[in-house]
C-alpha cells in the first residue's frame, strides 16, 4: 500500500483570473515559432525517470488591483483503471467556473494526450468550450475552439494546454534545466519554453520551504511567469507568479496537497 504524503500551506485570497493561467494558459500569451526548430532539452535515462504520482492540490490566489474574489480551485491526477490517467481541474468562484480535464497515457517518460475538454462558464464574461481528440494511429488531431473546427496532423510529442504543464512537472523533477514543448492551442501549434533558474528559500506560515525556480521563456519580456516547486514534496508547485506589461501582479499559492506514492 503507497503511503500519502499531505501537505499543508497558507491560503490567500482567491481570485479566478489567476487561476485561469493555472487551469489554461490558452487565455495567456504564447510564443510562437515553427515546428522545425530543434528542442534544446536531453532525456533522462529511463531507470532515473520518475513516475507518475496520484496528486489531489487545491490552490488559491490574489490579485494586485484591489479585487479580491472568494473561490476554490482543485487539481486532480488519478490513474483509472484502464491504465490511463484522468488529469482535472475544477474552479469555482463568484464570477466564473472552469472545468477542465484531460484522459492521458503516460508512455516513455512522456504525457500521450487522447481527450481534453474545457469549459469556462459564468456571468459578465464570454462562455468558452474547447475540445481536442487526438487520434494517433491516424497521426490526426481534431477538435474545435469557441465553435470552430479544426484538424491538425499530429507531431512527435505534441500535447495539449493541460498535458504540457504536466510533462513540465514531470521533466523538473527528472532534473531537466530547459524544456520545450509543442502545445495544441486554439486550433494551431505554440512552442512553449521554459527554464529553471535559482534555488530559493519561501518563507511561509508553516516555515521555510526549499524550492527551485522556473520561468517560462519568451521573446518580447513583457510579460513574466514565474514558478516555485518543492523538491522535499516531489516538486509540488508551490507558488505562481505572473506579472503583465501593465505592471498588474497575479499570485497563485498552494493551500493543501496529497501526493501518494
Amino acid at each position: 500500500m503507497t503511503a500519502p504524503l499531505r501537505v499543508r500551506f497558507p491560503a490567500v485570497v482567491f481570485t479566478w483570473i489567476a487561476l485561469t493561467f493555472l487551469a489554461t494558459p490558452a487565455l495567456t500569451e504564447e510564443v510562437q515559432d515553427h515546428a522545425s526548430e530543434p528542442q534544446q532539452q536531453t532525456r533522462t535515462p529511463e531507470a532515473e525517470y520518475p513516475p507518475l504520482l496520484p496528486l489531489k492540490a487545491s490552490y488559491s490566489a490574489s490579485m494586485n488591483k484591489g479585487i479580491a474574489l472568494n473561490g476554490t480551485a482543485s487539481r486532480r491526477l488519478i490513474k483509472r483503471d484502464d491504465g490511463t490517467w484522468l488529469y482535472r481541474t475544477d474552479v469555482d468562484s463568484f464570477i466564473a467556473d472552469i472545468r477542465e480535464s484531460l484522459i492521458l497515457r503516460w508512455e516513455n517518460n512522456r504525457v500521450v494526450p487522447l481527450r481534453y475538454r474545457y469549459k469556462l462558464s459564468g456571468f459578465l464574461i464570454r462562455d468558452r468550450e474547447v475540445a481536442i481528440d487526438f487520434e494517433w494511429s491516424k497521426g490526426v488531431a481534431t477538435g474545435h475552439h469557441e465553435g470552430d473546427r479544426f484538424s491538425l496532423k499530429l507531431e512527435e510529442g505534441a500535447l495539449d494546454p493541460m498535458g504540457y504543464q504536466l510533462q513540465l512537472h514531470q521533466d523538473i523533477r527528472a532534473g531537466k534545466r530547459e524544456m520545450v514543448y509543442r502545445v495544441i492551442d486554439e486550433g494551431d501549434y505554440d512552442t512553449d519554453r521554459f527554464a529553471v533558474i535559482d534555488e530559493e528559500i519561501l518563507n511561509t506560515d508553516q516555515g521555510r520551504i526549499a524550492t527551485v525556480k522556473a520561468e517560462k521563456v519568451r521573446d518580447d519580456n513583457k510579460r513574466q511567469t514565474l514558478m516555485w516547486f518543492a523538491p522535499e514534496q516531489e516538486y509540488l508547485l508551490i507558488r505562481l507568479l505572473q506579472v503583465e506589461p501593465d505592471g498588474s501582479r497575479y499570485e497563485i499559492t498552494i493551500d493543501e496537497a496529497e501526493i501518494r506514492r
